[in-house]
């Protein structure tokens, strides 16, 4: 039997819903999937995605730690900083930066510290 992992979503711990909707809804411009309380006073789970991109957040107490860290590898880095840059959210503005390792990297850090790196490798040169 060959062993294969179909996707690994990241499970990132969010404080406050109206903040993290204005984050990963508005700005980065995921959708919900799917959202789940077990009442109205519960904690918020929600699935979010974009373009192959799932991501889990939790105000759950456990889930995830604050400050938690991903790469998202991916193409169309230009396209989605100038998307991001243009609807000037005023808690962050990121830059692109070249990396020694041959790619590029767009860092940016939800209203809880968690960071994420949208990763873009370059390709290789040929000589």
């Amino acid at each position: 039997m060959t062993l294969t992992i179909s996707r690994v979503v990241p499970i990132l711990r969010i404080y406050d819903e109206r903040k993290t909707r204005e984050f990963y809804l508005d700005w980065l411009g995921l959708v919900v999937d799917w959202e789940h309380r077990y009442d109205n006073n519960a904690p918020l789970f929600m699935q979010v995605s974009r373009a192959g991109l799932v991501l889990h957040l939790s105000e759950h107490y456990g889930d995830g730690t604050p400050g938690s860290q991903i790469s998202v590898h991916m193409t169309g880095l230009d396209e989605l900083h100038a998307e991001l840059i243009a609807k000037a959210y005023r808690y962050m503005r990121p830059g692109i930066e070249k990396m020694p390792w041959n790619a590029r990297v767009m860092r940016v850090i939800d209203p809880f510290g968690n960071r994420i790196h949208f990763t873009e490798f370059l390709e290789a040169k040929s000589g």
